[in-house]
């Protein structure tokens, strides 16, 4: 009703997960790089694990990772896991297309008509993978019997690949004792979560823009609206704008405000007395939590000026508890030695949308100068303050050589890092890293072809060009005249400039740091986030 009043061609809020619609947020891309990972992107089998709360986006994500799979796999895909094993198993096999006729409700025939097929599709060169959704309702029994279906193997790799997605309570159930083999198959894990207020913002962007709309009548309190009332979670989103932009035909608003989301959420979700807790809650929260400070400032007042004057004082900072927590639980995670690099990897190439049809992510990992055309590699050492001025994702090394661990570099505020260790984020202290990380980090970044490897004075031709018009970026400096310029002494002088502020040892030489810092000067990419306090 409300699409020719908003200049529409269709419904942008649908909650059907049209790939059309689809909208790839930081995280959702790390998922996908996760899934993609599982297929066998420089994997070598097992289980992946996908988490997120309800409407967070799983099953589109999986949908999305069905269009994109390689010509030689086969997929059986599991929508109702609430099967006894003997029905989980023969439903993998209808998936599969195989003949089970006079074996139904036989589990060592129908395993041994798996395990025959598995052992074909290995010969023919086929991959196999069984995806699971709503895994969360398997049993105790099925998800055993899961794992036993992955003890078919060769010497190098697991000849069924297994994805379970489920809501967080996934997670909670292969924390039991009596499920420790199959969580320690898992290689590689993920926890989706909402959206945050820009990412949402930019989802709604993208959804209206899809569906033919010139002008966003969301306002910017709406839009904040939104955010609230949804909590970033992207079905909540599309409830809610949904109802919103029919509230706003019916009262003729072309501006979308506060007023009119509050709306349409009180009408459209459920729990009017937890709306205003949501709302007001944290206002009353940040009241107590003013009201508590004071009252230790009155104290601490107190106390100081009838202490003794030797007596030491000590002030615990919630701040820094908080940090330590995050420590503590990188550190724990870090002591159970996981395989990281592959799945690092792996994310990395996903921020710079670089295909895994393009690149074997095991020969990636190594680090070679160039890892796929147009896409280098730099394997380096630099303090953080380095790395920020680069204002890329980047891969950190942590651990030891005994227990090695890679982790995404995500964000850097003033306070805190955000990581990323196998889908699972850590944001800690800034000073807690170094308990962890030595400097050591790989970088990626995007360079043209015919940019050479190292540059210096008295070269010419197009890598020079690109160089000029690099730095005119950094320096408001001249650029390239001609397609064939020379690396001049002027020229010279405006590297060692840009390789004193990045930190570069400044020899007016333009080897890897150099040029990783000149692409770092280009806005296109993936950058760092923002929003870590």
């Amino acid at each position: 009703m409300y699409l020719e009043y908003y200049a529409l061609r269709e419904p942008p809020f649908s909650i059907t997960p049209d790939p059309r619609y689809v909208f790839l947020s930081e995280r959702h891309r790390d998922a996908l790089a996760h899934l993609l990972y599982g297929i066998g992107k420089g994997g070598s089998g097992g289980f992946v694990q996908l988490t997120g709360e309800v409407g967070t986006g799983k099953t589109t994500l999986c949908r999305l990772l069905l269009e994109q799979l390689p010509e030689n796999t086969r997929v059986a895909l599991v929508l109702n896991p609430k099967l006894s094993p003997v029905e989980l198993v023969e439903t993998v096999c209808e998936e599969l297309k195989l003949d089970i006729d006079g074996k139904r409700g036989s589990l060592k025939a129908l395993t041994d008509t798996l395990n025959a097929f598995l052992l074909d599709a290995y010969a023919q060169g086929l991959r196999v993978v069984l995806i699971i959704d709503e895994a969360q309702n398997l049993s105790t029994e099925s998800l055993e019997q899961v794992r036993l279906l992955t003890n078919l193997e060769t010497p190098t790799q697991k000849l069924l690949q297994i994805i379970l997605l489920g809501q967080p309570e996934l997670r909670e159930m292969l924390d039991r004792a009596a499920l420790r083999q199959l969580a320690q198959r898992i290689t590689a894990r993920y926890h989706l979560t909402p959206l945050d207020a820009t990412e949402t913002e930019g989802y709604v962007r993208h959804r209206m823009a899809v569906a033919g709309c010139t002008r966003l009548p969301f306002s910017r309190l709406g839009l904040k609206a939104l955010y609230q009332r949804s909590g970033g979670v992207p079905r909540l989103v599309n409830i809610i704008a949904d109802r919103a932009l029919m509230a706003g035909y019916a009262l003729e608003q072309d501006s979308i405000g506060e007023r009119l989301v509050d709306r349409a959420a009180d009408e459209a979700l459920p729990g009017h007395a937890r709306y205003w807790l949501h709302r007001y809650g944290r206002w009353a929260l940040a009241a107590v939590a003013l009201l508590a400070i004071a009252g230790g400032v009155v104290w601490l007042r107190g106390y100081l000026r009838n202490a003794p004057a030797a007596a030491p004082i000590t002030v615990a900072v919630a701040q820094s508890v908080a940090a330590d927590h995050e420590a503590e639980r990188l550190e724990a995670r870090l002591a159970q030695s996981p395989e990281t690099k592959l799945t690092a990897f792996t994310q990395l190439l996903a921020r710079w949308q670089v295909d895994g049809d393009q690149v074997s992510v095991r020969a990636a990992s190594r680090c070679p100068p160039m890892v796929a055309a147009g896409v280098a590699c730099l394997h380096g050492h630099a303090a953080l303050d380095q790395l920020v001025r680069f204002d890329r994702p980047l891969l950190l090394f942590l651990g030891n050589a005994d227990h090695p661990a890679y982790a995404l570099l995500q964000g850097v505020g003033p306070q805190h890092v955000r990581l990323d260790l196998t889908g699972t984020r850590y944001e800690l202290a800034r000073s807690s890293l170094s308990k962890f990380w030595n400097g050591d980090f790989i970088a990626l970044w995007r360079l043209p072809t015919d940019v050479p490897a190292s540059l210096a004075r008295g070269d010419a031709g197009p890598g020079v060009a690109w160089v000029l018009d690099r730095l005119a970026t950094f320096d408001n400096g001249s650029t390239a005249k001609s397609r064939a310029p020379t690396f001049d002494a002027d020229m010279e002088t405006r590297v060692r400039t840009l390789q004193t502020t990045y930190g570069i040892t400044a020899d007016g030489i333009i080897g890897p740091e150099t040029l990783f810092a000149l692409s770092a000067l280009d806005d296109a990419g993936p950058h760092l986030a923002r929003t870590v306090e």
